[in-house]
């Protein structure tokens, strides 16, 4: 009988050995027919971009303050665009993932705290996940939430059984919940009749309001934290290895173009999400003079009634399962990666998932039996902001990293990639350092 867990030995295994070079590419000369072989990490990343803290972010941003927080999603998109690029060029150039180069890298004791705040991060994302999910179960079904936390728990079955599959039946499973999602909110988006001009200006045109005004600038740094997730640096730089692409420079280099077209479009799928949430919160709640409806259960019970379609609040619901369900695939993953990298320790899937699903439970239980559904919406939102003050532990390792030629090689990262990536990592750091100071002084 296997044992339960184990210290890894020297040298390093490949990231996620049990489905490292697992997946068959193409080697057809049409170039579509090779890309087909590389969709599917890029999806498993997505998901974490509209997972339901997502959902707690974008309702409460919507509802109170309109079109203006969806440059908050544009921005926050492009983030996440830049930074998974710059993971997946990581994992294939050197081979190793993010968390096993900070572990070769930095010591053991850097790497204890850098694992430490990734598992934050991670509890943070579950702890979105079994709310999310339990909310969903008590729409549908009308099971308590109580029971719904405890239910959630079982979805470590299903993601066990899908492993033993093969990893493509993983991503198939996360492209259709994807797919769920995506019709759901298209058709909500229809039902909301939205200001298509003021939403279209507010996505590319930020306002000054988002930084000087402290309730606001807190649900956009909520919103980046959920969108450009730590969790899913470490992640991206593993997955993107399951392919069986030449390990030769050629092979590298096709590998890390393909790999971007997948996380493009799937980030792109990802960015309609989170824009349409916020949309349909703006012009149904917003627009209605509901200024305070962050609650995912308010939002189910005023919607059908607004919108004036009986069945709009269910397929609200139906959306926000696939959300919860797909997220606690990749948040399983995740941890993998950043306990196998950092520490060398491997657990059974089994008692992986059910450590990180015990850690998530267990606030979420303490907090519906004090206050009940109405607490869930403040843990939402702290998870996400929890997230974001999380994200600059992962970021500034992984421009680090892809900007030495030592680990790199001829993947190094340009000049001008280098310089944007800094920006990018400095932009982070100082929304989230203006945020703490807001909050000090109780502003």
């Amino acid at each position: 009988m296997a044992t339960e867990f184990r210290f890894l030995a020297e040298p390093i295994e490949p990231s996620l050995p049990e489905v490292h070079a697992s997946v068959r590419i193409s080697r057809s000369p049409i170039y579509w027919r090779r890309l087909l072989g590389f969709l599917g990490p890029g999806f498993l990343i997505s998901v974490g971009y509209m997972d339901p803290g997502n959902w707690a972010t974008d309702i409460g941003g919507g509802s109170q303050f309109g079109y203006t927080l969806l440059s908050v999603i544009m921005i926050s998109n492009l983030m996440a665009v830049l930074l998974q690029s710059l993971s997946l060029k990581l994992g294939v150039a050197t081979e190793r993932d993010l968390a096993q180069l900070c572990r070769e890298s930095y010591g053991r004791w850097a790497s204890f705290g850098l694992w430490v705040g990734a598992e934050i991060a991670i509890a943070a994302c579950d702890l979105a996940e079994v709310i999310g999910s339990a909310i969903a179960l008590n729409l549908l079904f009308h099971i308590p939430l109580f029971y719904g936390v405890l239910i959630t728990g079982l979805d470590v079955l299903l993601i066990l059984l899908l492993q033993r599959w093969g990893f493509r039946w993983v991503e198939a499973l996360v492209i259709t919940l994807i797919g769920t999602i995506i019709a759901m909110f298209g058709v909500q988006l229809v039902l909301s009749k939205p200001e298509y001009w003021p939403a279209f200006k507010n996505l590319f045109i930020p306002s000054p309001s988002i930084i000087t005004n402290p309730d606001m600038l807190y649900i956009a740094i909520g919103m980046l934290g959920a969108t450009v997730m730590p969790h899913n640096l470490y992640l991206h730089s593993s997955i993107v290895q399951s392919r069986n692409y030449k390990r030769t420079p050629e092979g590298k280099r096709e590998a890390i173009f393909m790999a971007n077209v997948d996380s493009a479009l799937a980030l792109t799928l990802a960015l309609f999400v989170n824009a349409a949430i916020v949309v349909v919160a703006a012009a149904v709640f917003n627009r209605s003079g509901h200024f305070e409806v962050a609650a995912i259960q308010d939002a189910y019970k005023l919607l059908s009634p607004l919108v004036g379609a009986a069945w709009a609040s269910t397929l609200f619901a139906i959306a926000l399962l696939a959300s919860g369900q797909n997220s606690s695939i990749t948040g399983t993953l995740a941890g993998q990666v950043v306990m196998e990298g950092f520490i060398h320790l491997r657990l059974s899937p089994w008692l992986r998932r059910m450590i990180t699903r015990t850690l998530a439970i267990i606030p979420t239980i303490i907090v519906v039996a004090i206050t009940g559904e109405r607490g869930t919406e403040k843990l939402l939102l702290l998870s996400q902001v929890i997230l974001s003050l999380q994200l600059s532990f992962a970021v500034v390792p992984l421009v680090i990293f892809t900007g030495s030629r030592k680990k790199m090689g001829e993947f190094v990262n340009g000049r001008w990639l280098q310089g944007l990536s800094w920006f990018v990592a400095a932009l982070i750091a100082g929304l989230n350092a203006w945020f703490l100071v807001l909050m000090f002084h109780g502003q």
